[in-house]
């Protein structure tokens, strides 16, 4: 059987209150590239989380469009 490997991103809500977290582990096939790393991270004036999977320099890139995309939208999810 296939083993696969990846991040996983988990946030739970009850409430108002929601938690969000995911590992800190950068690979590069099978070499560990960083282990400390940050993939959860706090947009918007800390009024939003978004944590990423995959890629890191695509990861960097689109959290960079979606919080500029939330600026212009004035913090707007869904418009965001």
């Amino acid at each position: 059987m296939e083993q696969y490997r990846g991040t996983t991103i988990l946030s739970v809500r009850r409430g108002k209150q929601v938690v969000i977290g995911g590992d800190g582990q950068v690979t590069l096939g099978n070499a560990i590239m960083k282990g400390n790393a940050r993939k959860v991270r706090r947009l918007y004036n800390d009024q939003v989380l978004a944590g990423f999977a995959g890629g890191t320099a695509d990861a960097f890139t689109l959290f960079e469009r979606f919080e500029g995309k939330l600026e212009e939208y004035n913090g707007n999810l869904t418009r965001a």
